[in-house]
């Protein structure tokens, strides 16, 4: 058998604009764009308008290995809900400190996707993005505790209502 070759990651795109704090909730409204890199041909995004929604792989860079957490805690250090493995978290305290989010995309203009609702900071490096295909989305029905809902009550709420 054949061993694999290290990983390799390049990030393909930056998040411009945005966001431009670290926040735990208040992520909607706020449009961005995910520009992507010179080097890149821009064939790349060809048909990509023709989606609504993007899947987005990107890196928590404002983070460092130090904050990484390997054990169970409460979510946002809330003793309301109950301790949960690092794997349960979406977090940057993961071992790899990536995360996927599912932004709308308003439109494209070159090098450009002007996308809303991307919960990443100006100048986030990205690791990969996708159109959303429902077909891939989760199948069967979706089941989890009540906590992620008390928690993200206010995650999608406008920016402008804080």
């Amino acid at each position: 058998m054949t061993e694999p070759q290290p990983l390799r990651i390049k990030p393909i795109a930056t998040v411009v604009g945005g966001h431009t704090e670290v926040l735990d909730d208040y992520q909607g409204g706020v449009e961005s764009i995910i520009r992507l890199r010179e080097d890149l041909p821009l064939e790349t995004l060809q048909g990509i308008e023709q989606f609504s929604h993007l899947t987005v792989t990107w890196h928590f860079s404002l983070s460092g290995p130090e904050a990484v957490e390997l054990h169970a805690r409460s979510p946002r250090g809330d003793e309301r809900w109950p301790a949960t493995g690092t794997f349960v978290h979406r977090n940057h305290r993961r071992p790899n400190q990536l995360a996927i989010s599912y932004p709308r995309l308003l439109g494209v203009d070159g090098r450009d996707l002007i996308v809303t609702d991307l919960d990443a900071v100006e100048g986030t490096p990205v690791i990969d993005l996708a159109p959303y295909f429902t077909a891939m989305g989760p199948r069967g029905p979706v089941r989890e505790p009540a906590w992620p809902g008390e928690m993200l009550t206010d995650y999608w709420r406008d920016a402008d209502s804080r």
